[in-house]
């Protein structure tokens, strides 16, 4: 099995969770440099696509997907799982080839499909309790370079 895609969650795995409004309803987001050096520089390297399947829509998102270079970037999608068929069949994967990382149980019909998942510490009880990886990390704070990493030394083997 080799790892090709990883999906991945924003709030509460790219972030903490926190979503954070002003006065005038801008809201702010926070994410982790260490997350988007595993992002931009490792997944390539280890000749991974990211991809990004989210509920929210947000901009703020947007610019930060940029940023890392993810082209992939799926916003305002409740049920998950059917576009991540969609998405594996227009890429040719099998589902052992694609891992995800979430938080929540809005991802959990999308984790259980793939080949493998992980979530980071924070996570809900009803993920933690069906991932194949738990991260030591919480969300927002390094969880998915973590799980970037574990998932470089399953493709290698170790």
């Amino acid at each position: 099995m080799t790892i090709r895609l990883l999906v991945m969650d924003v709030d509460g795995t790219l972030t903490d969770g926190s979503i954070l409004i002003g006065p005038d309803g801008e809201m702010m987001k926070t994410f982790n440099a260490k997350d988007g050096y595993g992002v931009k520089h490792l997944l390539p390297a280890a000749g991974i696509e990211p991809m990004i399947i989210t509920g929210r829509n947000s901009s703020i998102l947007a610019y930060r997907a940029n940023e890392l270079g993810i082209t992939a970037l799926y916003q305002g999608v409740h049920d998950k799982l059917p576009l991540l068929k969609r998405l594996m069949d227009e890429r040719g994967l099998d589902v052992s080839e694609v891992a995800y990382i979430g938080d929540d149980l809005n991802d959990l019909e999308a984790m259980r499909f793939v080949g493998v998942c992980g979530c980071p510490a924070d996570s809900s009880q009803g993920i933690i309790d069906v991932v194949d990886y738990v991260c030591r990390r919480d969300g927002g704070r390094g969880a998915v370079r973590e799980f970037i990493e574990h998932l470089i030394r399953l493709n290698e083997g170790r």
